[in-house]
């Protein structure tokens, strides 16, 4: 599901037809959905084997935690055609903040292995029962703190 690529993880995300628009490229809001499922495959946990270290956090209101998007901020530098092949979809951590994160991606338009997309994405960890900000766990931070680098430097 995904790999370390030094503080680096590496989500595969299958393209579905319905992901690109008139002009037969990925439409700019599917992108954000992409991201989306990037972060879901990396995050949380779902019962499978093959899960990421960096997957653990449980989903629905029962865990408890609530992962809210604060911002996103986004730069398509290229279009992406549809293709059978999933996209390569990079994520680090920028900041691990008390209660919040800032996550930043690159999307890779293979083969050619160009970047197509930059984003930087900040969620807050937030308790159900309160509607608050909870602080990250001393275990989140243990398994995302190898996944820390550098913040992506938007052109505008």
């Amino acid at each position: 599901m995904g790999e370390p690529v030094g503080a680096r993880m590496r989500v595969a995300v299958p393209m579905r037809w319905r992901d690109q628009d008139a002009f037969q490229h990925v439409n700019n809001s599917t992108m954000l959905t992409i991201l989306e499922e990037a972060r879901v495959r990396a995050f949380f946990r779902t019962g499978d084997e093959d899960a990421p270290p960096t997957a653990i956090l449980d989903p629905g209101l029962d865990a408890g935690t609530l992962t809210l998007i604060a911002s996103h901020h986004i730069e398509y530098l290229a279009p992406v055609p549809y293709r059978r092949a999933p996209l390569e979809v990079e994520m680090w951590f920028s900041r691990i903040g008390g209660s919040s994160v800032e996550l930043c991606y690159e999307v890779r338009d293979e083969p050619a292995g160009r970047i197509a997309v930059r984003a930087a994405s900040t969620f807050v960890m937030v308790d159900v029962d309160s509607g608050r900000p909870r602080r990250l766990t001393d275990d989140e931070r243990a398994a995302w703190a190898p996944f820390v680098g550098e913040p992506l430097a938007f052109r505008r």
